[in-house]
């Protein structure tokens, strides 16, 4: 099992927050040392309910690895991932998920349920880190589209 990087969670926050017009969320796959993707929410960008950070990032490192599993990467989100994305992350057999905020309504690794009981194949799951980075980023989202309606 690999260690938990977390300068590899600020990189994440860092890029959530760059994001405009979707919800903040940004995911990143590594293989050991080196990233082999990054990418953030785009459902409004690319008007496509599965363009999540967590799918599109899947996506991009099967390409850039030529396999569709990845057994021996970790991904690190800032938002715990939904139902889809969970079951992506299991399917593409993610080794290790580390993400900074939980999601007590949609979270499908603990938040709201836990998907790895649904699952022959188990991610090694760790939520809560950078965990009042994250919920700050999403909080001063959410305040901004409410100001905007």
């Amino acid at each position: 099992m690999t260690m938990y990087k977390p300068e590899i969670m600020k990189f994440a926050l860092n890029n959530a927050s760059k994001i405009i017009k979707d919800v903040p969320v940004c995911a990143v796959i590594i293989l050991g040392d080196k990233i082999v993707s990054v990418e953030v929410n785009r459902k409004e960008q690319d008007n496509l309910a599965i363009s999540h950070a967590e799918i599109l990032a899947i996506i991009s490192a099967n390409k850039k690895l030529k396999n569709w599993r990845l057994n021996d990467c970790d991904m690190y989100v800032t938002l715990e991932p939904c139902p889809m994305c969970a079951w992506a992350i299991i399917n593409a057999r993610i080794a290790n998920l580390y993400f900074a905020s939980y999601d007590t309504k949609y979270g499908a690794f603990g938040g709201a349920f836990n998907i790895n009981e649904y699952s022959g194949y188990k991610v090694n799951v760790h939520g809560g880190l950078m965990e009042k980075e994250g919920d700050m980023l999403l909080k001063k989202y959410f305040d901004k589209m409410r100001k905007i309606k």
